[in-house]
């Protein structure tokens, strides 16, 4: 019976690392999605508006903080935070050196 009860437990803490795991991988690849942002050699364009990268890293940031709830999978991340405007639906665009312009959503 003690055995039982053992392997009842390490299975039970080996099943509840897994989200920690999975959360922790999750932060990891916002984080380096951030980084991109932040150290791309691009203008981003919001609503018009071009930003720094340093601008548009840091309304990427409030906004995953306002969906962080939401938030499961990296496509959550982009969906949610990287790819349109809330108030306008409009799409982040990013102006390359050459001056080429795309939206961030594709």
């Amino acid at each position: 019976m003690r055995l039982w009860l053992a392997r009842v437990y390490v299975l039970l803490a080996i099943c509840s690392a897994v989200p920690a795991r999975a959360a922790e991988s999750l932060e990891q690849t916002i984080g380096f999605l951030l980084h991109r942002i932040e150290t791309a050699d691009a203008t981003f364009i919001r609503n018009g508006q071009t930003h720094t990268p340093q601008e548009a890293v840091a309304h990427v940031r409030a906004k995953y903080e306002h969906f962080k709830g939401q938030v499961k999978t990296p496509e959550d991340f982009i969906r949610l935070a990287a790819t349109k405007s809330l108030l306008t639906g409009q799409p982040y665009l990013v102006r390359t050196r050459d001056g080429k312009e795309m939206p961030l959503n594709t």
